[in-house]
């Protein structure tokens, strides 16, 4: 799941935050090996983001040529070329925590040219701390907190509305992303005409 999450579409609504967060509290609670878990979420992590910069390179042009999608439009070549050009490390590492980002953050790096050493080194450090750091903290919580498990659904939907907030704040923030979005579900939603419906 970590790897299709880190690097394929197919991972764009897996739950990856609270996953590793819960997946380190059964560590705690002897129901899997803390060291294992963590090189194995890692590894697939690293993994992922590589396989998703390998086709953004690759393909990644191809997906934008579609008008009309919430995710894909042709004009985000150019932004990403560009956003990778200013701010593309920090990105690398800060995608790994915002859902659906994480998904796309390693296929834009490769749709935006971004030099693969670069990538990789950020794609390494972001790994440790999302892939590695999430499990840990909820091993260390799993130890540190008596009945932890009373509060163990409140803390995963803690985490899942902490994750996606800064997503939903950039989208509404932004003006032309707003109005985009709202003539999509216009059209999709649309009622179709009486001679349509005979």
């Amino acid at each position: 799941m970590v790897f299709a999450e880190s690097g394929l579409f197919v991972g764009f609504f897996l739950p990856g935050d609270s996953l590793l967060f819960t997946a380190g509290f059964l560590a705690s609670q002897d129901f899997l090996n803390i060291w294992l878990l963590v090189a194995v979420v890692f590894i697939g992590a690293v993994l992922g983001d590589s396989v998703g910069y390998a086709f953004g390179k690759k393909v990644g042009p191809l997906i934008f040529k579609k008008e009309d999608s919430i995710l894909f439009h042709k004009d985000n070549l150019e932004r990403a070329r560009i956003f990778y050009e200013k701010h593309g490390k920090k990105t690398i590492i800060l995608a790994r925590f915002m859902p659906g980002i994480r998904t796309f953050a390693p296929i834009l790096a490769g749709v935006g040219m971004m030099r693969y050493p670069v990538f990789l080194s950020y794609n390494v450090i972001g790994g440790a701390l999302w892939g590695i750091g999430l499990p840990l903290l909820g091993y260390y919580l799993g130890n540190a907190v008596p009945n932890i498990d009373h509060y163990l659904v409140p803390i995963v939907i803690g985490i899942i509305i902490l994750s996606i907030l800064p997503t939903i704040i950039h989208i509404l923030k932004t003006k032309e992303d707003r109005e985009r979005i709202m003539g999509i579900l216009k059209k999709k939603f649309r009622k179709p005409p009486a001679s349509e419906t005979i």
